[in-house]
């Protein structure tokens, strides 16, 4: 008798389905397969065991029946907002052992470089360009304008090894204990990016203080975030609220209660740039 399989997810591009036990992710047909090659193998690293969710062996890319690169991997159950308290410190625990590998236990597989900030600098104009020009999209033309200048000045950050694309949905439960999903974006670079939307969120009251304080506490205690944070997360508010005016003017449908509050953020970023 075979197993039916269900869309997990339809999204930009990609499409993640469940075949049983096995998670099979459609990528981007412009999928650069040899670094999501180097990629899932890196996710296959003892190293990583706890960290991130291993492939389904053997840790290599397929081909989707529509030509798409394709990757399996074992099912995770994730966060259910209803029933399940959002595990803030777990997820610091994760990023921060993830952050703290030396690059040194990774001889054979040459690390990509990290997808955040150069993703958000790279697609957020278009997206801006797309949409029609209102307050809300002036304030964040004039963030990307200030910040991307300023991240080139930036002082160099410490490199590690970073996930990419951090976000709730990258978190899911398997076999007893959390794990980080997605390779897409996993690679080298500034470990302060897998913490701005975080940021982002507390900063527009998204986030409640005391999980703020569980993540950060969990990540690093007694540190002092926003020298190295404000930056990123600045660019993050205006990323995340760029793309959901995109999505909703597609949808023809108004901004979510949370997506209001980021434009409400969005606009005192702008005015203090």
């Amino acid at each position: 008798m075979s197993t039916v399989s269900t869309v997990l997810a339809e999204r930009s591009g990609v499409t993640v389905t469940r075949t049983g036990d096995t998670v099979t992710k459609a990528h981007t047909a412009r999928t650069d397969v040899d670094a999501l090659r180097r990629r899932i193998r890196l996710a296959a690293h003892p190293a990583l065991a706890g960290v991130l969710l291993p492939p389904l062996p053997p840790a290599q890319v397929t081909t989707w029946h529509d030509g798409r690169p394709a990757t399996r991997w074992p099912y995770g159950a994730p966060i259910d907002p209803l029933t399940d308290t959002v595990p803030w410190a777990e997820a610091g625990t994760l990023l921060a052992r993830l952050h703290a590998l030396p690059l040194r236990v990774f001889p054979t597989h040459p690390l990509p470089p990290s997808g955040a900030p150069a993703r958000i600098l790279a697609t957020m104009p278009g997206t801006l360009r797309a949409l029609p020009h209102t307050p809300l999209t002036a304030a964040l033309e004039r963030i990307l304008a200030t910040t991307a200048p300023a991240l080139t000045t930036r002082p160099t950050s410490p490199v590690a090894l970073c996930h990419g694309d951090f976000h709730l949905g990258q978190l899911v439960l398997f076999r007893g204990a959390w794990h980080l999903i997605d390779v897409d974006d996993l690679g080298m670079g500034d470990p302060s990016w897998d913490l701005a939307r975080p940021a982002a969120w507390y900063a527009a009251g998204l986030l409640h203080p005391d999980d703020w304080a569980r993540f950060l506490h969990a990540y690093r205690p007694d540190w002092d975030p926003w020298p190295t944070l404000d930056l990123p997360a600045r660019l993050m508010t205006a990323h995340t609220v760029a793309r959901a005016l995109a999505r909703a003017e597609e949808a023809r449908r108004p901004l979510t209660p949370e997506q209001e509050a980021l434009a409400d953020a969005v606009f005192r970023i702008s005015r203090l740039s």
